[in-house]
């Protein structure tokens, strides 16, 4: 393992973590009164797209996995069209299983929704980018022992510990405390962020300090 591969994932990580920064602050300066609690789900919408649009281009640039044989354009097409598909049941799955936990089945519909779309940006984005519509390498890699790289790694620690921040951003909601952003689904979006942000930061580090114990097999 390069420490070159490592700073490489590192300042993939970096830009994923400024293009949160940028859609809280650069929205501010077209749209009125923009906030993240007062406007959440016109942020969640500028969150996504922005760290959608930031993965697609790193891993376009960086091609930690490049060795694709097929690479005509009808294959190409097809596999994007797979990728959206992918995408979209990742969202609606994730809606399920958010209303099977409690959420309002038929009121705040769009809140939920948007909910599940900000966690599928944070979880099934980077698998796609990184592992394509592929099920069996996305059970490898979060099998045991099944990754075969740093960025793999990373991919495991990132979209654990968005579950985890959304896990643990559901706590304040029954509270008492009366606060703005224990509205649905406001805090379970911003721990599913911090948790995203969390991972992003921890994973390159974790790599680097256990890179002498880390051996990958090919597959």
């Amino acid at each position: 393992m390069k420490d070159t591969d490592i700073k490489r994932l590192l300042y993939t990580h970096l830009l994923c973590i400024f293009s949160i920064i940028l859609s809280i602050f650069i929205p501010s300066f077209f749209l009125e009164n923009f906030s993240i609690l007062e406007t959440h789900l016109t942020w969640l919408c500028i969150c996504s797209v922005f760290v959608t649009a930031v993965n697609l281009l790193l891993y376009l640039v960086v091609k930690p996995n490049a060795s694709s044989k097929r690479s005509s354009l009808s294959y190409k097409v097809t596999r994007f069209l797979k990728c959206c598909i992918y995408f979209l049941m990742s969202c609606f799955f994730f809606h399920v299983i958010f209303v099977l936990y409690g959420a309002p089945l038929i009121e705040l519909v769009l809140e939920t929704f948007l909910f599940a779309v900000i966690l599928s940006t944070f979880t099934t984005v980077p698998c796609l980018c990184l592992l394509g519509p592929n099920i069996k390498a996305w059970l490898r890699v979060f099998s045991r022992n099944g990754v075969t790289s740093i960025w793999e790694n990373s991919l495991q620690i990132t979209t654990i510990s968005s579950f985890i921040g959304t896990w643990l951003g559901a706590f304040p909601i029954p509270l008492d405390w009366e606060r703005p952003w224990q509205v649905w689904p406001i805090s379970c979006t911003l721990g599913a962020t911090f948790g995203y942000v969390a991972g992003l930061v921890i994973s390159p580090l974790w790599i680097y300090w256990n890179r002498k114990q880390l051996t990958y097999k090919n597959h």
